[in-house]
């Protein structure tokens, strides 16, 4: 790693080998891919849960239906400033939808499924349509949107679906058959447009998670998404056998979930979309698949994680089947506590007699994906080291580093939103990520950095004192586990600290108890801006509905307080009500 160290204590970071070269065009890539294994599964799914099969699709059909996507859409004559807007869940036929617009030069725009699924006024749906002007829309299965398909005003745009008669009155100008736009006639005018494709022009837009307000819509270009999945191939493609068979549940509104997506494909390997999800109710899918296919290859977030460590410590045979072909797992949307990655190395020796590949995912919207990764020899958690073709800018912020990014898969910036960018990137052009890290060795910066942190979820107590709340939670969830799922940090403008914690079992005498000593002990030693003087407990799961839960699984600090307002209240009333627990000082 190469370093540059200003008298200012700013320091800039370059790997030192370069990245490899990439070709900035993923319609071409998928070609070559169809051309060299045309037989190869690309993409499987089933639905209707583990009772129905996998429908597989080759990279050779794959091919065939994007070439037809592309041709109906080239056809409609969209101006470019128009974009494509994709409703539904990961399927094989959104892939294709995705790569079609891609070959015919019309930006698409995959959104949160729970925009169209929440009721209500449809907010964050309506604002997505004003911001990225659809001119097609498709809703793959129309039924399950009919509420939003029919009360929201969708301008002047052609919606594409498998069952427009299953609607009613729509705003739509008109609606086409999903059957009819792939069986359409692809000629010279895909080729034409497919290399006309410009690295630089807008292909994707991807929408932020709208934490502290609505989502924008980043720009995202084939130059973008091609030099950062050059970036995993290089460092970490061998390694997780992205070639080989792949399981993942990632929405492809997300960052994570499309990037793995588009790693399978680039990397010539077969992606089997997982229908399960690391909530209760739905992670058992997950267990199943994982006893079925046995990846090289998982991917998940931390919550995640936590679920399947009690899945694993349940079943033997789940352990075995996990471990024994696992050559890389990859942890991203948010730290992994170092205590959960110990339990789950343990877990890996006593089943298979080794230790496994943890790396993790770091990066952003605006990074295209991630970007910086453990790929070096390291027992410690954190975000690793920036990928090459990346330089990372570190400036010292009190007793952390803000880190800035700046390399060809970073965002030009923003759709329709030019006045962001003085806020965006600094006067060097580093895109400013907003977080914070720090050192895993002051020494030694080979050794990685760890998350310390988002900038803007600092806030102070009453009396002036900042809370780095990223942080603390992340200590806090290490010194928790395995009792707590998650939590929320409370204090804001209050005296002190508090807690509000998912429990990972019921909650008994003896579960409170135990919390109780933990944070005793984790209070030692520690200021105000650290030490925790209530917990209340929460049953309510955290609601996916109401945005308190990202697509990717992280908890949403800001939206999951303001939900809970009085569970807050709660925790500072005097007098303290039974429920709420009162951390007491160890005895000397």
């Amino acid at each position: 790693m190469r370093e540059e160290r200003r008298i200012d204590g700013t320091i800039l970071a370059t790997p030192e080998l370069p990245l490899i070269d990439y070709l900035c065009n993923l319609p071409l890539e998928l070609a070559a891919r169809a051309a060299a294994h045309p037989e190869k599964t690309y993409l499987a799914e089933r639905r209707g849960g583990l009772a129905a099969p996998w429908t597989l699709c080759s990279y050779a059909q794959m091919n065939v239906t994007v070439r037809a996507i592309a041709a109906w859409i080239v056809a409609q004559k969209i101006p470019r400033d128009r974009s494509l807007l994709i409703l539904s869940g990961n399927s094989i036929l959104h892939a294709a939808v995705k790569y079609g617009a891609m070959a015919a030069r019309l930006p698409a725009c995959p959104i949160s499924v729970n925009y169209s699924l929440m009721g209500g006024d449809y907010g964050r749906l309506k604002h997505v349509i004003a911001l990225v002007r659809p001119a097609i829309v498709f809703a793959e299965q129309s039924s399950m949107f009919k509420a939003a398909l029919e009360t929201v005003d969708f301008g002047d745009s052609v919606l594409v679906t498998d069952d427009p008669a299953a609607l009613g009155k729509t705003s739509f100008r008109r609606c086409v058959f999903t059957a009819e736009v792939v069986a359409t006639a692809a000629g010279a005018s895909v080729d034409a447009s497919i290399h006309a494709i410009d690295a630089d022009e807008p292909s994707i837009y991807m929408l932020t998670s709208g934490s502290t307000s609505l989502p924008k819509a980043v720009i995202q270009t084939q130059r973008m998404l091609a030099s950062n999945l050059a970036q995993g191939r290089q460092v970490l493609g061998a390694t997780a056998g992205w070639s080989d068979r792949m399981l993942d549940w990632l929405p492809w509104s997300h960052v994570s979930g499309a990037y793995t997506k588009m790693g399978t494909l680039t990397s010539g390997g077969s992606l089997f979309i997982d229908g399960g999800r690391p909530i209760p109710g739905r992670f058992d899918e997950t267990l199943a698949n994982i006893k079925e296919l046995r990846p090289k290859f998982f991917i998940n977030v931390p919550s995640g994680y936590a679920m399947l460590a009690d899945a694993l410590e349940r079943d033997a045979e789940l352990r075995l089947k996990f471990f024994k072909n696992l050559r890389l797992a990859l942890y991203g949307g948010a730290g992994l506590p170092q205590p959960l990655y110990d339990r789950l190395q343990r877990l890996a020796v006593e089943s298979v007699g080794n230790r496994i590949f943890f790396t993790a995912g770091y990066g952003a919207t605006e990074t295209t994906s991630g970007c910086m990764a453990i790929y070096f020899p390291t027992e410690e958690v954190g975000i690793g080291l920036p990928m090459p073709g990346l330089t990372m800018k570190l400036v010292p912020n009190a007793d952390r580093y803000e880190v800035r990014l700046k390399g060809p898969m970073i965002t030009p910036g923003y759709l329709n939103a030019e006045d962001e960018r003085a806020r965006m990137f600094d006067d060097e052009g580093f895109y400013r990520t907003g977080d914070a890290a720090v050192f895993n060795d002051p020494h030694d910066l080979g050794k990685g950095l760890k998350f310390a942190g988002r900038l803007s979820e600092e806030f102070k107590l009453g009396n002036g004192t900042w809370v780095a709340a990223g942080r603390l939670r992340d200590s806090l969830l290490g010194a928790l586990s395995p009792l707590v799922r998650d939590l929320l940090i409370c204090g804001e403008n209050r005296e002190w600290l508090s807690i509000l914690v998912w429990p990972s079992q019921p909650l008994t005498d003896d579960l409170r108890v135990s919390i109780g000593e933990r944070l005793a002990t984790f209070n030692v030693g520690r200021g105000a801006s650290e030490r925790i003087r209530r917990v209340g407990f929460l049953t309510e799961p955290p609601s996916v509905d109401a945005h308190e839960v990202s697509d990717k699984g992280s908890i949403n600090q800001r939206i999951a307080l303001g939900r809970r307002a009085d569970d807050v209240s709660r925790l500072y009333a005097e007098p303290c009500t039974a429920e709420i627990l009162t951390i007491t000082a160890l005895p000397d």
